[in-house]
């Protein structure tokens, strides 16, 4: 098992990074909250949880453990693979869907693409006696709330790090800054940017 990566960002995509460590370049999947916080160049260091199949191996990255113990976590339910466990991870906090699972907020985890209303029972149903209470703290790993000017720069900076031109990145935030309240978190404004960027591309 390979728990956490540390080493030098050479690349940073849209779904992965890639992180050179011992001169080998790792390719690490990630949530866009995670990847933003990565820069090209710079030093990082990742928990990680390591997924083998017979064909692949393949390794995603974390802000934090918290959110790496939800994403093995979330696989022990029938029918949730890795890829599907790092997509709630994109949409809720570890803290969100510790309070949705609590709540039985099946209409919250349908608001993840691939999650039918079935599956979100069949995921509160497993999950209830397996993930930890919701400790009612600020979620972990989401970004502080942003100023109206510093918080939409911080976005556009992380679009142009995933790849996407900067005027591209300026217009898309631009465009999703108009429907969120100025002190909307960081992650929030930057995932509803790549959901217009996507519609455009």
């Amino acid at each position: 098992m390979i728990a956490s990566v540390r080493g030098r960002v050479l690349a940073v995509r849209l779904d992965a990074a890639v992180v050179e460590v011992g001169g080998v370049g790792l390719l690490v999947q990630a949530t866009p909250a995670t990847l933003a916080g990565l820069r090209t160049g710079q030093e990082a260091e990742l928990p990680t949880s390591l997924v083998v199949r017979e064909e692949s191996l393949t390794l995603f990255g974390f802000a934090d453990t918290d959110e790496r113990d939800v994403f093995e976590t979330l696989q022990t339910v029938s029918g949730i693979g890795p890829r599907l466990a790092l997509a709630m991870l994109a949409v809720h906090t570890p803290e969100g869907l510790r309070s949705a699972v609590a709540a039985q907020d099946v209409t919250a985890l349908t608001h993840v693409p691939g999650i039918g209303r079935k599956g979100a029972q069949r995921i509160v149903l497993e999950l209830t006696d397996r993930l930890a209470p919701p400790t009612g703290a600020a979620p972990s790993g989401t970004a502080a709330p942003a100023t109206a000017s510093g918080g939409h720069d911080q976005v556009v900076e992380a679009l142009v790090g995933l790849g996407w031109p900067q005027r591209a990145a300026a217009d898309a935030v631009e465009t999703v800054a108009g429907d969120h309240d100025p002190g909307t978190d960081v992650a929030v404004l930057l995932r509803a940017a790549l959901r217009t960027l996507g519609r455009t591309a």
